[in-house]
């Protein structure tokens, strides 16, 4: 459970940064938010691996979780377009993290199968 709280820790620290990158365009001093989010963020993630998280897990989630909340709260906060084609995109990353998720646990039950044969 832990690790999954710092997942979403270090997605809404990637989020937070990449939306103040866009605003510190008019507001400069927003870049010091820019670089703590990002710092946070990567420290975060080092410590969702460290909890045991794979590293193919992780970064997909975070790196489509960031994109996804990016472009939707974009549109809320600075008025980017969100096409239905963005949101195929969208839909479409979602279903490949989730595909490395099931493709993970999978080989992790394949794995654990093989070392119970051998010990028998």
């Amino acid at each position: 459970m832990k690790k999954w709280l710092l997942l979403v820790a270090a997605i809404l620290l990637e989020v937070t940064a990449t939306l103040s990158l866009r605003g510190a365009l008019d507001h400069p001093a927003l870049y010091l938010v820019v670089a703590a989010g990002y710092i946070g963020a990567f420290t975060v993630l080092s410590l969702v691996l460290r909890a045991g998280l794979p590293l193919g897990v992780a970064y997909g989630i975070w790196g489509a979780s960031g994109v996804a909340l990016t472009a939707v709260l974009a549109t809320f906060i600075f008025g980017d377009p969100l096409t239905a084609l963005m949101g195929v995109g969208i839909a479409l990353v979602i279903a490949g993290v989730l595909c490395v998720e099931l493709g993970t646990q999978a080989a992790h039950a394949r794995q654990n199968q093989d070392t119970q044969g051998a010990a028998s």
